[in-house]
Formats: structure tokens, C-alpha cells, sequence
């Protein structure tokens, strides 16, 4: 079984997020990248069904800051092969992404992808079904469970309100992973650069984009300060706050 992990890198929400000139998007310069929790999650699962089978992992993304570090520490997770897709935008939104991971994908001939549900620079969840159409595959997401046996995965998924449900997907397929079954593993420093001296990233371009449906930012701004807060000490201070703004 052949198992494909697109890995994309996001913001560190930590950081101070600045605005480019035109007020439009974010200023990458100097933001400080890390890989997605969610496609660290869709690794971790797809680590573990190769470790519960026979199967080969390979950690896909589009190329950009940092990225091979990103690849080279899945390697030393546990994947199989690193691939970097080159001439692409990094920073594109699902629609173009989904397009340039189906044409390095498609000539890998996967029996599942594994795709983070959403990444902080989205959050809309709909990498993975966009990613399905392109490759003519069945998709289910927001997965918090999974067992492949044959050519059938068997998921989990989750519903508003908790509810679960169960599906057997044919394969070849594209699973959305919202939790692995267990916290992504860490890989220590020292073996992502033994990684690095032993291991190669390949690299395909990212081909054709064709007709592309895209939409266009016009302004984005910070959140307005408010005023601040009044710290209120005992029951008397709102009674008399609520009576100047007459509610009481």
C-alpha cells in the first residue's frame, strides 16, 4: 500500500501576525513557519497504519521556506519519501493547492491520502474534498479513526454534537484526519539531522494549473481596540454602572 501525506506549513500563532504594504494578506518575511498540527496528525495516522501493515509513506509539500526541514523531520518520523513540489505558491488557497497536489500526486498511483482536516491559514476543511474531486477518488473527512483492510478503509467520523459515524470507503481514497489516534510522535533533533545528511527530497514541478477558481482579498485589517475594561469591586459599583447606563 502506497500512502501519500500532503505537509503544509502555517503561521506559529504565537507570533505577532503584521499585514503586507497593500494591507491584503499577511507579511511572510519574517514570520516565524511551522508545520500544521492537523497534517502533523494525518502523518502520524498514516505512520501508524504502516506500522500495522505493509505499506510505504511519502510526505508530499509545496516548496518554500524551511519546507525541507519540515520533510526531512517527517523522514525522521517515519515516513518513506520526501517530495518537494516546485514552482508553486506556498501560501495559495485550497482551490490552487488541491490542483498542484493532483498533478504531483496523480503520478504516484496511491492507494490513500491522508490530508489535515484544515490548517490555521484556512480553517475551511475543504482541501481534502477539492483534492478527491481532481483525483476522481471518494473522500470522507473530519476522521478521527481509521483501519484499511484490503482495498477498504474503514473511518470515523464526527458530526456537530458529538455524534460519530462509521463508513467503509474503497480505495484508492483521500481521508480528511482530524485527530490520529494517537499524539503525533516527536522526532528528536539529532535524528532529522542524521536524516538530513542520509536522506534526499525529490522534487517535481507543479505542472499545468489550468483554470483555476480563486478568491481575491481586497483589505484586511487588525482587530479594533476597544476602550479597555473597568474592574468592578463589589455588588454597589454595577448597580450604580447599570443605573447610568439605564438598566436598572
Amino acid at each position: 500500500m502506497k500512502i501519500v501525506v500532503p505537509l503544509k506549513q502555517v503561521p506559529d500563532l504565537v507570533e505577532d501576525l503584521e499585514l503586507n504594504d497593500d494591507g491584503t494578506g499577511l507579511d511572510y518575511e519574517y514570520l516565524k513557519m511551522k508545520l500544521n498540527e492537523w497534517d502533523d496528525h494525518a502523518l502520524e495516522e498514516a505512520i501508524l497504519t504502516k506500522e500495522a501493515g505493509d505499506a510505504e509513506v511519502i510526505a508530499v509539500a509545496l516548496d518554500g521556506e524551511d519546507v525541507d526541514k519540515m520533510l526531512f523531520t517527517a523522514l525522521a518520523k517515519g515516513a518513506d519519501k520526501a517530495v518537494k513540489i516546485t514552482g508553486a505558491n506556498p501560501y495559495a488557497g485550497n482551490h490552487e493547492m488541491a490542483r498542484v497536489l493532483a498533478n504531483a500526486i496523480s503520478g504516484m498511483s496511491p492507494d490513500l491520502v491522508l490530508v489535515g482536516v484544515q490548517s490555521a491559514g484556512d480553517s475551511d476543511g475543504w482541501l481534502a474534498p477539492l483534492l478527491a474531486a481532481h483525483l476522481g477518488m471518494p473522500s470522507v473527512s473530519v476522521v478521527t479513526g481509521l483501519q484499511v483492510s484490503g482495498n477498504t478503509a474503514t473511518v470515523h467520523k464526527e458530526y456537530s454534537g458529538g455524534i460519530m459515524a462509521e463508513f467503509d470507503v474503497d480505495l484508492p481514497g483521500v481521508i480528511g484526519i482530524q485527530a490520529a489516534r494517537q499524539t503525533p510522535r516527536y522526532a528528536p533533533v539529532s535524528k532529522v539531522r542524521q536524516i538530513q545528511q542520509s536522506a534526499t527530497i525529490e522534487e517535481v514541478a507543479a505542472g499545468d494549473l489550468g483554470d483555476v477558481v480563486t478568491s481575491t482579498v481586497e483589505e484586511m485589517k487588525h482587530p479594533e481596540k476597544g476602550g479597555g475594561a473597568k474592574m468592578l469591586s463589589d455588588v454597589e459599583e454595577i448597580v450604580e454602572v447599570l443605573k447610568e447606563k439605564g438598566v436598572a
